[in-house]
């Protein structure tokens, strides 16, 4: 008997809508309906994966199952149901999503940290098993007005192999040329569109190309190929990773598209922060301190909160899959 495959999932998830679907939408009827368990895929970003099977099958196959309407973004139908698809069918869903309000949301971004924090801290596809600490840089407390959300990061994060390597070769590693520890910095927003992702990821840029790592991390991401695409793009150019924190499966939270790591940090940014940033000069004297006594002081930084579910669930009053 065949494997159940991805075009198989979209068959039987498209067979019972009445309106076609993008690869996303399909994506998320499936795991609703407990299909997505019967994939064996092992990739990151199966939505992805499924979203490139039905693209090539309808391209590529004319025998296919599935035909494909509408451009920005694309959506699947069933062949053998067109016959029920109204002419009109695809510019009145997109005149009902372009009526449709930005949803209102009662919490505030610094609201979203201890998600970051928590996901720093706990995604093994993030921290590859490490123990990454985060700490929230105010920019209220900057000796600059009116511009600090283009000059400092919302959050930087740290790890020094304190737990992992063996005291012997922590020392020795000072010795050489201090390479174990890793800098990273975040930029934080509630959400993503077509309005704002190109101010977004450039202030990312801005405040986190000093670090070896830096992030544009959001709870809502609008999914549609053609911003996900110029995304990606961005990414590749520029070197800033894209994170989407999902409040409502917060360990479902992913990396979309990762950083390009650097080796050799910005020192004069470095120092320029500390100048002007209280916070950030603490958060620096803090790693020093821990990096020294060889013991992470985990008060200094921000907490990782034990029930994040709750935390969602009461500060953000966003129902869990959990």
């Amino acid at each position: 008997m065949a494997a159940y495959s991805f075009l198989d999932l979209a068959y039987d998830v498209l067979k019972g809508s009445a309106t076609p679907l993008t690869y996303q939408e399909v994506w998320q009827v499936a795991d609703e309906k407990g299909l997505v368990g019967k994939i064996k895929t092992v990739g990151r970003t199966p939505w992805q994966s499924l979203g490139a099977r039905l693209y090539v099958e309808v391209r590529d196959n004319e025998d296919s199952r599935f035909l494909k309407v509408g451009k920005r973004p694309a959506r699947f139908f069933l062949k053998e149901k067109a016959a029920d698809l109204p002419p009109d069918a695809v510019s009145r869903i997109e005149k009902e999503e372009s009526k449709k309000k930005e949803k209102k949301t009662e919490y505030h971004e610094r609201d979203l940290h201890p998600l970051l924090t928590y996901f720093a801290y706990a995604n093994p596809t993030f921290n590859r098993g490490r123990s990454i600490f985060t700490k929230t840089i105010h920019h209220e407390k900057s000796q600059r007005s009116g511009y600090n959300e283009w000059i400092h990061p919302d959050i930087v994060g740290f790890y020094l192999p304190l737990d992992d390597w063996r005291p012997d070769v922590i020392e020795f590693n000072r010795l050489s040329d201090n390479n174990s520890l890793r800098l990273f910095s975040f930029e934080m927003k509630k959400s993503l569109a077509k309005a704002n992702y190109r101010e977004a990821y450039f202030q990312a840029v801005s405040n986190s190309s000093w670090a070896h790592e830096g992030y544009l991390v959001a709870a809502e991401i609008l999914q549609d190929d053609e911003l996900l695409s110029e995304l990606e793009r961005l990414a590749s150019s520029f070197g800033i990773g894209i994170i989407h924190l999902d409040p409502r499966d917060i360990d479902s939270s992913s990396i979309l598209y990762p950083a390009r790591g650097r080796e050799i940090l910005d020192w004069e940014t470095i120092n320029k922060l500390c100048e002007q940033n209280r916070d950030f000069e603490k958060f620096l004297q803090d790693v020093k301190i821990d990096f020294e006594s060889k013991r992470i002081h985990r008060a200094e930084f921000d907490e990782v909160v034990k029930d994040i579910q709750g935390y969602i669930r009461d500060k953000l009053k966003i129902a869990t899959d959990a």
